[in-house]
């Protein structure tokens, strides 16, 4: 059943191939635990009960709330398609509700210090990371969409890439003449080295770059310039959002950029700067409670 499963959301869902990673990992998981709690059996024949010894046993083995979220949803996926298939008459999911957490607070990186990254003069090498990072800050793609984005994807004559993203959903980011530039520049750089390439960017062997190295780069790179804790890939996603927000942009075009399907999912950009703001209420207006 789990096979079946897999088969449906890759063939007609048209999930991408790191979420069937991580449904099949998921789904793993689970199979491996009724197997050694319940003796053996179909693991898609479980019960409540079952699902929440599962998530009692993940949290006691020190996994995060937010993963052991994750697993569930992977859960309630698996046992709806059993339900609309007649496999199952009840899901074992229902009524069990998700763990609460409060997750950690993103702090974006400032428009000054994206600022003083653009000033640095890297040399090659060097200067393939810093393309990495300037283009996943300008445009607000996700790691995948970066090491994913095709030599065809990118049409550097109108300043636009088409961005495959969750669930192959395509769309169209504009960017700037000054990153089109170097991202034709590096585009001529490659060719002689690498012929007949499929993806826009790669490694010095013509592949395409792996997740691990765009985070490894971002987080080293980023470095030169913050102090701050978090110096991911996402961050540079949080911060494009922040400070396109912040400069006026409209949050429904914002939500497009990202490629987000709801409006919530948008809306947390939209607090990001909220300790900035009081800073400059407590300033500013006439009611403040000002220190002296």
């Amino acid at each position: 059943m789990i096979n079946k499963f897999l088969e449906h959301i890759k063939l007609e869902k048209r999930y991408s191939p790191n979420t069937l990673t991580s449904y099949s990992k998921d789904l793993s998981d689970f199979q491996e635990f009724f197997l050694r709690t319940e003796g053996g059996g179909e693991s898609w024949k479980a019960d409540k009960k079952v699902i929440r010894n599962f998530m009692v046993s993940l949290s006691e083995s020190g996994i995060s709330k937010r993963s052991i979220n994750r697993k569930l949803s992977t859960l309630r996926s698996f046992f709806l398609f059993l339900l609309k298939i007649d496999e199952i008459k009840i899901s074992p999911t229902e009524s069990i509700p998700s763990l609460k957490f409060y997750p950690e607070k993103q702090i974006p990186l400032s428009q000054e210090e994206m600022e003083n990254f653009h000033k640095l003069a890297l040399e090659p090498p060097d200067a393939l990371s810093q393309l990495i990072i300037e283009t996943l800050y300008q445009t607000g793609m996700r790691k995948a969409e970066l090491c994913n984005l095709l030599e065809e994807d990118a049409n550097l004559e109108t300043c636009e890439l088409r961005i495959t993203g969750k669930g192959n959903k395509v769309r169209l980011i504009p960017i700037s003449p000054d990153l089109a530039g170097k991202m034709q520049k590096y585009r001529e750089s490659k060719k002689p080295l690498i012929p007949n390439q499929i993806y826009f960017f790669v490694n010095h062997k013509g592949k395409k770059l792996g997740e691990k190295f765009v985070y490894s780069t971002v987080n080293r790179y980023l470095g030169m310039v913050t102090a701050k804790k978090k110096k991911s890939p996402h961050i540079l996603r949080h911060s494009f959002a922040t400070h396109i927000l912040d400069n006026g942009a409209e949050i429904s075009k914002v939500k497009k950029l990202l490629g987000h399907s709801s409006l919530a999912s948008t809306q947390v950009y939209t607090q990001a700067n909220i300790e900035q703001l009081k800073k400059v209420f407590n300033s500013a207006h006439p009611r403040a409670t000002k220190k002296e």
